[in-house]
């Protein structure tokens, strides 16, 4: 897992590309980014599956701001990127929310 910060010079908006490997996926046929950029829909933002099985997804998140977000697998496993920048206690589970700093 891990994710690619890409801050752009014309406006405060920085590209956040997001990708899991095949394995770190668990073999999943579906992976969804789920956080509070997107309101916790889980449908909203599908990563894309490449040919070799991973997957990755890009998305533009206003700068200066800290996003909770987790991995949902097949729409029934969380998973958090442990590259993550941090990780702070759900406040609706007892597990962690990766957090990505922008």
């Amino acid at each position: 897992m891990s994710f690619k910060k890409q801050y752009l010079k014309s406006k405060p908006v920085c590209k956040v590309t997001f990708k899991l490997t095949k394995k770190e996926a668990h073999n999943a046929e579906s992976v969804y980014l789920v956080g509070d950029f997107n309101h916790w829909d889980t449908k909203a933002t599908e990563l894309k599956r490449l040919k070799n099985g991973d997957f990755t997804a890009t998305v533009e998140l206003p700068t200066d701001h800290q996003y909770q977000f987790r991995y949902l697998l097949d729409g029934k496993t969380w998973e958090n990127d442990w590259n993550a920048d941090q990780y702070i206690p759900s406040p609706v589970s007892f597990d962690d929310n990766s957090v990505i700093r922008v």
